[in-house]
């Protein structure tokens, strides 16, 4: 009697810890690849400074959801192009187009961002997606083609960065006024492409998040960054803004305001009119003034519009 007691609770405990088993395999099966689309994974997510904040997740998105996105800047190229043969040879290596489609995979993708960066959809901006080949090796460029940090005088919250394609050399992200020893690095891994870290290397996947604002609401200048120049092979890259205004309000005022740049001409901090007063509209003319990339911060004080 005892016996068959003892081998029926063995029976028992080896069921259970079988089935016990079996659960951990699913378990580590959905830890992999298989996880629901628009699922974080903290444990893909890497801080890579905090002045400015600029944070990596490492496989992103899919190779399906990059594939998608490539294609859906093929097509437009293409629309644009029409049949001018003239043009589609120039702008064969390059590519800056905006997508307003919101299929479903485009429309899980900007899920996934505002699950992640806790951003609302209604502040983000359409996918740009970029293409460029081999470019000078003497001069870097921005991650955001022909976007300034600022657009029509609303401020950028944060700047997420889309690898859409491996690289074969060049191509990492800059930020040349990080604080120094952020995280760790040295200053030049940021602002010297020899040098820089091989985490903001491009990888197909992987994406990147910085903030331009400070969590107070105000300008972060760190956040000013640069690209590598393409050295080797080609690179596809999408990014995607949010702005401080919800675009549906934006597009509500902008049609209600007349042509004209009057509301443009603003100064975004209130130090503006000190700082110009001290000369810094000649000796910081990036920030205060602004270039074809940066939408300057102290424009009206510096009298440029």
């Amino acid at each position: 009697m005892m016996a068959n007691l003892s081998f029926t609770t063995t029976c028992c405990l080896s069921r259970k810890e079988l089935r016990t088993k079996e659960a951990n395999q699913e378990n580590v099966i959905q830890l992999g690849r298989t996880l629901p689309p628009n699922t974080i994974d903290p444990s893909r997510v890497v801080e890579l400074s905090w002045q400015p904040r600029v944070f990596l997740y490492k496989g992103f998105l899919s190779d399906e959801e990059c594939d998608h996105l490539i294609s859906l800047g093929n097509d437009n190229k293409a629309k644009t192009n029409g049949n001018n043969s003239t043009t589609a040879v120039e702008q064969a290596a390059n590519l800056d187009l905006s997508l307003e489609i919101g299929d479903e995979i485009t429309a899980r993708i900007e899920e996934r961002i505002s699950a992640w960066t806790f951003l609302p959809k209604g502040n983000g901006k359409p996918f740009r997606v970029l293409h460029h080949g081999h470019e000078e090796i003497n001069e870097n460029h921005n991650y955001l083609g022909n976007t300034s940090m600022r657009l029509n005088g609303e401020s950028v919250i944060a700047t997420i960065v889309l690898y859409l394609s491996n690289v074969t050399q060049g191509g990492q992200i800059l930020f040349p006024r990080v604080e120094s020893r952020s995280l760790g690095f040295k200053r030049k891994t940021w602002s010297d492409c020899k040098k820089s870290i091989e985490k903001t290397k491009p990888i197909k996947g992987n994406t990147i998040l910085f903030f331009n604002l400070h969590p107070n609401a105000s300008l972060d200048p760190s956040s000013l960054h640069a690209r590598c120049p393409i050295i080797e092979g080609d690179m596809w890259w999408a990014t995607k803004i949010f702005t401080v205004k919800s675009v549906a309000a934006e597009n509500s005022v902008s049609s209600e305001t007349s042509g004209g740049d009057d509301g443009l001409c603003t100064d975004e901090d209130d130090n503006c009119p000190r700082w110009a007063a001290t000369g810094e509209c000649d000796r910081n003319p990036i920030f205060m003034v602004g270039s074809a990339d940066y939408y300057g911060t102290c424009r009206k004080s510096c009298n440029v519009c």
